[in-house]
């Protein structure tokens, strides 16, 4: 593993959003706008029951999962960002957010979507670990996850292809790819329970 082998905590996102209400330009990059858009056509025309999103940040990809749930829960590990994500679906009535800081927290209920776009190299191996138990306690028989990593090389916990790795190992016995995309700069993967591929398959 690369970096930090512990995952980050508040205090560095806080830092971050002090500095910058969007660091990593989630509205106006070019780049994330084509990325947003993949990871959303990867949902295929599916309408989710219940969605879980991990590290919305200020919504922008929140808005785009809105439109195919029911019902959407969003969260961070701090505060800053929510209020922009807040406003940024305020007409998205089924939509909530909270503040957490996964996998020390994790809603209670069942989910059908979950969402970890960007945030599992911020994590230590040991927290994507529990982050496949939190997953495997919480997603229900018809559930998917979609996984979205940058492939880059930075200081955090772990690579982004490293951090998928791990939940994909993790989370082999009961989970398997669904669908899987590579770009040169991220890659995404859509994971589902075995049993439902084997539906999906036959």
């Amino acid at each position: 593993m690369t970096g930090n082998p512990t995952s980050r905590d508040e205090a560095h996102f806080r830092h971050l959003y002090s500095a910058d209400p969007d660091p990593w330009r989630f509205r106006t990059s070019a780049y994330e706008q084509a990325k947003y858009q993949r990871t959303v056509a990867s949902l295929g025309n599916r309408r989710f029951r219940s969605g879980f999103e991990v590290g919305c940040s200020i919504g922008v990809l929140t808005r785009l999962l809105a439109d195919h749930c029911d019902r959407l829960l969003a969260v961070d590990i701090v505060e800053a960002p929510l209020a922009s994500a807040r406003m940024a679906c305020a007409d998205q009535h089924w939509v909530r957010f909270a503040q957490m800081q996964v996998p020390l927290d994790w809603p209670d209920g069942a989910f059908d979507l979950i969402v970890l776009s960007e945030v599992l190299y911020f994590l230590s191996p040991a927290d994507i670990a529990k982050v496949a138990d939190r997953i495997r306690a919480t997603l229900d028989a018809a559930g998917v996850v979609l996984m979205v990593n940058w492939r880059g090389r930075s200081g955090d916990p772990c690579t982004g292809d490293e951090a998928a790795q791990i939940l994909i190992d993790e989370t082999s016995p009961w989970l398997s790819a669904l669908l899987q995309h590579r770009e040169e700069a991220y890659r995404l993967d859509l994971l589902c329970r075995q049993s439902q591929r084997k539906e999906i398959g036959s």
